[in-house]
């Protein structure tokens, strides 16, 4: 199993509940993702990203399957351009 870890921080933190309802929707589209959890930051401390993405994929090739299918990249090229810093942990798990 190979968990995927994306934490995001916004330009502006309002698209926050948006961008949580268009990633629950991607296991519907993709088969890839065996489970998916969207979590919003309740701190908002300095440090604190904005949300976070937890996945998991049945293998490498699943999660590659998942990185490359046109519903994962229409996502992309929608919240990429209001990211002001993104980071990706990939783990077997």
């Amino acid at each position: 199993m190979i968990t995927h870890v994306v934490v995001f921080t916004f330009i502006d933190q309002n698209i926050r509940e948006e961008v949580k309802a268009r990633l629950e929707a991607l296991p519907g589209r993709i088969p890839a993702i065996s489970t998916l959890t969207v979590g919003v930051d309740v701190l908002g401390t300095p440090t604190s990203g904005h949300l976070a993405l937890i996945s998991t994929h049945d293998d490498l090739d699943a999660l590659e399957v998942y990185r490359h299918h046109p519903a994962h990249v229409e996502f992309a090229e929608w919240v990429l351009p209001q990211v002001t810093s993104r980071v990706v942990v990939d783990y077997v798990s």
